[in-house]
C-alpha cells in the first residue's frame, strides 16, 4: 500500500505541502539510501516546478469542498487534503474548506460519504468520492487545469455529439488508485462536464473507499462508467467514442468522424504505444523520420498493468506503470504521440492513407506494432460476468477484492505474478493450472511457494458461477474428471496473449498459420511501406524483445524509405 507524509520545511516550521511516498511491504517499512532520498527529492522540486508552470496563468480561482465525518482519521482523508495542499502550493487559486457530514452544505449537495470532494460547485457537479491517489493524481491535475482556465480541449468531434444531447446526464465512474486506464476515461467525462454543465454531472467513486457501492453496481473492473444507472462502458475510450456512448446511451463500439476532420502528413505512423511502437519512434525520429505514434488505449500496453518488471536490462526491479513513464518520457523527446485515437483503417498507396477516430494521416510507411490482448478461457459466465468478478488485471481491480478469496487461472509468469501481487494487497488467492507443473520462471516459483499460496495442479475451470455477479466456479480434476463447484468472489483471468491482427487482416497484411503477422528478416509485410513488430510478430513475448524488434523496423524502414525495396526487388516473406 502506498501511506502519505508531509514534510516540515528546515528552518521554516511551516508545511510545504509536499508529499513523500513510502513503500510498505508486509507491513514493513522499505528503508531507502540516502541518494535515492536525494533523487527523489530532486524528482519532487522537478514536479513542483512543472506544476507552478502548468498552473502560472490560470485566470479562474477553484473552490474545492471537502466533506468529512466529525473527527475522521480516515487515511483517504488525510491522503485527500494533503493532495490538495501540494496543489495550493503551487497556485494561489484553489480555496479548500472543510465540513462534517451533519453540516447544512452537505445536505444541501447530498454528500453523505466521506470523504467526498466537490469541485466549484456553484459552475459545475463534479465530485469525488475517495482520494485522487496513484493513478489518479493525474486526473485531478487535468482537472483543476481545465477548470482553473474553463477551458476543456475539447476536439470539434466531441463538441458536436454534445450538443445533440438535449437531456440531463447522470455519469458515475468506478476507478482505483492501481489503474492506468482509468484516467483516460474520467478526463473523457470531466471534458463533457466543462462543456456542458447544465446537462451533464460526474460522480468519481474509489472502489477501495467505496466497495459497497461497487458491490451494489457489480463494478469488478475498472473503469466502468454508468449514465443513470445504465452501464455504457467498460473500460478506457477514445474521446469520441466515449461522447457518442454519452449521447446514445448505451455502449458505442465505431465512431467515424466527419469528411471535415483533420489531415497530417508524415514520413512514418506507428500503430501502438508500447515498448516496439515507442522504442520504434525514438529510433525513426532519430534517423531522420518525421514519425508519429498513434495508441487506441493506454500508453505501454499490457506492460502498462504489470505489478512489477524484474528482467528489464539496468533496471533491477522496477513497476509496469514506471518503466511506461520512462519509455514515454523518452519518445516524447523525438515524436508526437496521439493517446486514445483508434486506427480504423490504412488504405496502401504510393502515399499510405490512415484513418482514425480523429482525424487522417498520409504516410511513406506504417509501422504495426499492436501488441496483443488478453486469451479467453471461452467458458460459460466468463462474458457474461466481465467486471462483475471476471478480471484480467490484478494491478486494475485487486483493491476490491480485498479480504475476499479469488482464483487466478494460469501457469506462466503472468499468472504467478497476478497471484503474488494478489496476495500482498490481502487478497485470498489459489492458483489454478490444468497441467501438472507451473511454466512460470523458477524464481517466481519460488516466492509462491514461499507466500503459502495454494496451488491446485491438473485443474480446469469448465465455467464461472454466479447470477449479477461471480459467486463460484465449477472446476474438474484432469486425473479423474470429477467435478466441484468452489466459491470465490472472483476470478483473475492470466492465461496469455493474443495477437491483435484485426487491423491486419482488414488491411490484407497476410497472417502465418498461427495467427501472427508474417513478415521478412527486416519486418515486412506483403504489403509494400507496410511493416510489423512487438508480439504481434510472436516469438518471445517478452519487453526487451519487442523494444529490439521496434528498433530494428525502424532502422528498415529508414534504409527502405531512402532505397526502395519494391522499386526493383521481388521478394518473399518468411514465417518468422
Amino acid at each position: 500500500m502506498v501511506k502519505l507524509k508531509k514534510e516540515k520545511m528546515d528552518g521554516g516550521g511551516g508545511e510545504t505541502g509536499r508529499i513523500r511516498l513510502h513503500s510498505f511491504s508486509g507491513g514493513k517499512t522499505m528503508k531507502k539510501k540516502d541518494h535515492q532520498h536525494t533523487r527523489e527529492e530532486e524528482k519532487l522540486r522537478e514536479a513542483e516546478a512543472g506544476l507552478q508552470e502548468m498552473f502560472r496563468d490560470m485566470p479562474y480561482e477553484i473552490p474545492v469542498l471537502l466533506f468529512a465525518r466529525k473527527n475522521a482519521k480516515d487515511p483517504f482523508v488525510q491522503a485527500a487534503r494533503e493532495v490538495i495542499g501540494v496543489i495550493r502550493a503551487v497556485t494561489p487559486k484553489i480555496t479548500l474548506n472543510e465540513y462534517e457530514l451533519d453540516h447544512d452544505l452537505a445536505r444541501k449537495w447530498n454528500i453523505v460519504r466521506s470523504p467526498t470532494l466537490l469541485f466549484d460547485p456553484d459552475r459545475t457537479r463534479i465530485r469525488w468520492m475517495g482520494a485522487p491517489l496513484g493513478e489518479e493524481g493525474k486526473t485531478f491535475i487535468q482537472l483543476i487545469s481545465m477548470l482553473g482556465f474553463r477551458n476543456s480541449g475539447i476536439s470539434d468531434q466531441s463538441r458536436k455529439i454534445l450538443a445533440r444531447i438535449k437531456t440531463p446526464r447522470k455519469v458515475r465512474i468506478f476507478v482505483s488508485v492501481t489503474c492506468p486506464y482509468c484516467p483516460q476515461q474520467v478526463v473523457n467525462i470531466i471534458k463533457a462536464v466543462i462543456e456542458n454543465p447544465r446537462m451533464i454531472s460526474l460522480e468519481i467513486v474509489d472502489i477501495q473507499v467505496n466497495q459497497d457501492l461497487a458491490e451494489e453496481y457489480h463494478a469488478h473492473s475498472v473503469p466502468q462508467t454508468y449514465v443513470d444507472d445504465v452501464l455504457i462502458a467498460r473500460g478506457a475510450q477514445p474521446e469520441e467514442l466515449f461522447m457518442a456512448s454519452l449521447e446514445k446511451m448505451e455502449e458505442q463500439r465505431i465512431f467515424i468522424p466527419d469528411s471535415d476532420a483533420e489531415k497530417l502528413e508524415a514520413d512514418l505512423v506507428i500503430v501502438g504505444g508500447g515498448p516496439a511502437g515507442l522504442t520504434a519512434g525514438i529510433y525513426a525520429a532519430r534517423s531522420g523520420l518525421d514519425t508519429v505514434v498513434i495508441e487506441g488505449e493506454a500508453l505501454g500496453g499490457q506492460v502498462a498493468t504489470t505489478p512489477m518488471v524484474e528482467n528489464y536490462p539496468g533496471l533491477t526491479q522496477v513497476g509496469g506503470k514506471r518503466l511506461v513513464d520512462l519509455l514515454v518520457s523518452h519518445a516524447l523527446e523525438y515524436v508526437k504521440i496521439f493517446p486514445g485515437e483508434e486506427v480504423l483503417s490504412i488504405v496502401p498507396g504510393k502515399r499510405l492513407r490512415i484513418q482514425t477516430t480523429r482525424r487522417r494521416f498520409t504516410a511513406r510507411a506504417v509501422l504495426l506494432a499492436t501488441g496483443a490482448v488478453h486469451k479467453h478461457l471461452d467458458i460459460d459466465g466468463e462474458s457474461r460476468l466481465a467486471g462483475s468478478g471476471v478480471s484480467y488485471c490484478s494491478t486494475c481491480d485487486g483493491p476490491l477484492f480485498k479480504g475476499k478469496k479469488v482464483v487466478v487461472v494460469g501457469g506462466g509468469n503472468s499468472a504467478v505474478t497476478e497471484a503474488l501481487n494478489l496476495h500482498h494487497i490481502g487478497v485470498q488467492v489459489i492458483l489454478v493450472h490444468r497441467r501438472d507443473t507451473l511454466r512460470a520462471q523458477e524464481h517466481l516459483q519460488k516466492a509462491l511457494f514461499e507466500s503459502r499460496i495454494e496451488v491446485k495442479l491438473n485443474t480446469e475451470v469448465k465455467k464461472i458461477l454466479g447470477d449479477k455477479q461471480v459467486e463460484g466456479l465449477e472446476l474438474i480434476d484432469n486425473r479423474d474428471g470429477k467435478t466441484e463447484n468452489f466459491p470465490v468472489s472472483g476470478i483473475f483471468i492470466a492465461i496469455g496473449y493474443d495477437p491483435a491482427v484485426e487491423l491486419a487482416r482488414k488491411t490484407g497484411v497476410e497472417l502465418n498459420e498461427d495467427g501472427f503477422i508474417r513478415h521478412d528478416g527486416r519486418h515486412r509485410t506483403n504489403i509494400a511501406g507496410i511493416y510489423s513488430a512487438g508480439d504481434v510478430e510472436g516469438g518471445f513475448k517478452q519487453i526487451v524483445t519487442a523494444a529490439g524488434q521496434g528498433s530494428e523496423a525502424a532502422l528498415a524502414i529508414f534504409e527502405d524509405l531512402s532505397h526502395p525495396y519494391w522499386k526493383n526487388v521481388k521478394r518473399d516473406v518468411t514465417k518468422d
